[in-house]
């Protein structure tokens, strides 16, 4: 099932009548029988995006389209959804049977038909043999499975599972991933995958759309906008440890650091954020288009070594592949071309992505950029100056 959203738009108003743009403008395409993660930080308006798919928030412009069908103004059980919340919600006085089955009641089907389409649900999720376990015998692993099989039931046309697996330790929350992942590929239902954890959205999902304040900032495969971030945003946003960003210049097909010539670099002439990935760094044999640094920290970390230098004014991580680096304190590095991002200083777009961007995707990345900018730069209050000054007051009140 293809899911389009064409201009949605969500505001909400509070109280004092101050809006919120959590979903501004969002025109998105969802292919037929895929899994899509939407990623972004907190507040980036991913989860009510995918409220809005579900019929949870009416849009307050915009339409929402399951195939060639307008869903805009259903409610949530005509849209043939199947949704899966953080907190699974499972009825804790049901069987795991009960739960799957509940969904199912309101449905004209037959009591002999509900029972096999709940056998082989929790067949397919793993938990065939727990049917008549209650949710408190459960792991938190075979809840989130029961959670999963319950949307499941009603073979729903889309299946939208919202930070699912927040409430799982790491290694449960690994092997889930691969569940998800295997599940939807058995049912080829199109899933909708909402996180804030990247590398979650990268191992799981199809394509992933990266959102930041209600708007798409990318989408595509997550290794392609990994490797091609479009914007500073998007560069700084994915990868553990985070890219290294530092101010420096393109001449005569060098990248300069100040005055200081220091890899090849085929670019125009002129002024650039430029973004390297620590793990893009390779230590040279020579000092041939490479760069001499010393470094403050060296740490094994499995078989690749971080090296943690100072260059110029910008503190820069590189990781590599190396049997041995500990006793090391000065090395060459190298980085290849094609692994030097560089960034328009007043957009902040990818100069490599500007050739592929239409004219409303430059103004409006380029206008967040500015945004984020002057965010940055306003002064950082204290949060203890307000309690600070409310002590004073009392004091000289009380004299």
């Amino acid at each position: 099932m293809e899911i389009r959203l064409e201009n949605l738009t969500k505001i909400f108003i509070d109280k004092q009548k101050n809006e919120t743009r959590a979903i501004d403008n969002l025109n998105v395409v969802i292919e037929s029988g895929k899994l899509v993660g939407l990623l972004g930080p907190s507040g980036c308006g991913k989860s009510t995006t995918l409220f809005a798919i579900a019929g949870l928030h009416d849009p307050t412009e915009g339409r929402i389209y399951f195939g060639e069908d307008d869903v805009t103004k259903l409610s949530p059980d005509k849209r043939g959804i199947g949704l899966v919340f953080q907190n699974y919600a499972l009825y804790p006085h049901m069987t795991v049977k009960q739960n799957i089955m509940f969904p199912l009641e309101n449905l004209r089907i037959s009591r002999e038909e509900a029972f096999e389409r709940t056998q082989d649900i929790a067949n397919l999720v793993g938990i065939g043999a727990l049917l008549e376990r209650k949710p408190a015998q459960l792991s938190g692993g075979q809840q989130q499975r029961v959670a999963i099989a319950r949307a499941l039931v009603k073979m729903p046309r889309v299946l939208l599972l919202d930070e699912p697996l927040s409430n799982l330790d790491a290694r449960l929350r690994l092997h889930m991933r691969e569940e998800i992942k295997r599940i939807q590929r058995e049912t080829g239902i199109t899933t909708i995958f909402v996180t804030h954890d990247q590398e979650e959205a990268m191992s799981i999902s199809d394509q992933i759309i990266i959102m930041e304040t209600g708007r798409e900032m990318q989408r595509g495969r997550p290794q392609d906008i990994y490797n091609h971030p479009r914007n500073i945003f998007v560069a700084k946003f994915l990868g553990n440890p985070p890219i290294n960003i530092f101010r420096g210049s393109i001449k005569n097909n060098y990248l300069y650091y100040g005055d200081q010539k220091i890899l090849p670099k085929v670019a125009p002439d002129g002024e650039y954020d430029v973004g390297i990935r620590p793990e893009d760094f390779r230590v040279a044999e020579g000092k041939e288009h490479s760069i001499n640094i010393q470094a403050l920290d060296v740490s094994e970390i499995g078989r690749d070594t971080m090296i943690k230098f100072v260059y110029g004014e910008s503190e820069i991580r590189a990781l590599v592949e190396s049997e041995s680096l500990e006793d090391v304190t000065e090395i060459n590095l190298t980085v290849r071309d094609d692994k030097i991002h560089l960034f328009e200083i007043e957009t902040g777009l990818a100069l490599a992505a500007l050739p592929e961007l239409t004219e409303e995707e430059i103004q409006i990345l380029g206008d967040h950029h500015k945004m984020m900018v002057a965010r940055d730069a306003e002064p950082k209050v204290d949060p203890n100056t307000h309690l600070i000054k409310t002590q004073e007051k009392r004091r000289k009140t009380n004299k």
